[in-house]
């Protein structure tokens, strides 16, 4: 079914019947201990930072389990270690890995596309080399808090081309690993190619590394396919119709749904100004419907009580907070707006209403 085309009120529902079925498959039994057999035999915690771009879906290009990759999305995968939310979030997080004897390998990404450069990054003006640029100055960042012997903590550079869903991987000295390059028959390599590319990186790690790139180079040959057929045409515009505001959005799984907002930002009207002009630009091309579009604020909590009562006022203050962004900014767009506020129990992935105003 091609979403993008339904009704408002019909995607709206789908939304929440995909994120009630990516609670009950994370809940069940297989599925925990799926999780905790893959950490056993994968133990490096991976974070990912990333643009809220909805084309870009790591999970799905690596053929990873959800629920294993930490995200951070911002518009351009644009990111201050120094924004005292995000440094606090990214420090607690390495703290809490380092505690159970995990490493943490950051991937830190830009995007672009091969095929069309007006495909690539809006958030750099399409500027490629603007956006590299900006993640090895993350990276320093990254080594700047955690240090630069990359033991415990590895800042990783990571180029994603949405054309094929490819990841590229860049070297300490300038090379890179650019996967469309490498035959699928050829994979047997790519821990050989890995150890060259990065050789300071922690064996542990090039190995929980591995099992990401085998599974892009399985979704590039299927992307190739899906294009010999004309079936991804679509999916390398952008086509999003949901603003998604907070954290916990991984049930969306589906690529070029939503333009995802970390909590991250001091300055977060400018990222929901930028996606409220992608959805309008969405709809003034014709590329989903021009009835409406939702808005959509969630934040996680991990305790009942006092964390969950915190989660609730910071969800409602999202959410309104963006409602008044795209109405000042864009009030054509404020009419057709459906806002949704939420709360995700961290443990369980259960999305909980708060309320359903439109």
């Amino acid at each position: 079914m091609d979403i993008h085309s339904k009704p408002i009120q019909q995607r709206i529902d789908w939304v929440f019947e995909v994120a009630n079925r990516h609670g009950a498959d994370y809940r069940s039994p297989e599925a925990y201990l799926a999780r905790e057999r893959y950490l056993a035999e994968h133990p490096t915690a991976i974070a990912v930072l990333k643009c809220m771009d909805g084309r870009i879906n790591i999970p799905v290009a690596t053929n990873t389990p959800v629920g294993l990759l930490m995200p951070f999305r911002n518009l351009g995968g644009m990111f201050d270690l120094g924004w005292p939310h995000l440094g606090e979030m990214l420090a607690h997080h390495v703290q809490r890995m380092v505690s159970s004897g995990r490493r943490v390998l950051f991937l830190i990404t830009y995007h672009y596309s091969k095929g069309d450069p007006k495909r690539g990054c809006a958030g750099f003006n399409y500027d490629t080399e603007a956006a590299i640029a900006h993640t090895y100055q993350i990276r320093r960042q990254v080594e700047h808090i955690f240090g630069g012997a990359h033991g415990t903590v590895y800042p990783l550079v990571c180029g994603f081309e949405t054309d094929e869903d490819t990841l590229v991987i860049h070297g300490a000295d300038g090379h890179k690993l650019d996967l469309c390059e490498i035959p699928t028959a050829d994979r047997g390599t790519l821990a050989p190619k890995l150890a060259a590319l990065l050789p300071d990186m922690p064996a542990q790690m090039r190995a929980d590394l591995l099992p990401l790139l085998h599974g892009n180079l399985d979704r590039i040959e299927q992307v190739r396919a899906q294009n010999r057929r004309g079936e991804r045409a679509l999916d390398i515009e952008h086509r999003e119709w949901m603003i998604c505001l907070g954290r916990g959005f991984d049930f969306l799984h589906t690529p070029n749904l939503a333009l995802i907002i970390g909590p991250y930002s001091p300055n977060l009207d400018v990222p929901i100004r930028t996606a409220a002009s992608i959805i309008g630009a969405n709809m003034a091309a014709g590329r989903i419907p021009s009835d409406g579009f939702l808005l959509l604020a969630s934040v996680p909590y991990d305790e009942i009580g006092v964390d969950r009562a915190r989660a609730e006022l910071k969800s409602r203050f999202l959410s309104k907070f963006a409602a008044d962004v795209i109405a000042a900014d864009h009030p054509e767009l404020a009419g057709k707006m459906a806002m949704r506020t939420t709360l995700l129990d961290w443990r369980s992935r259960r999305l909980e209403a708060l309320s359903s105003e439109t």
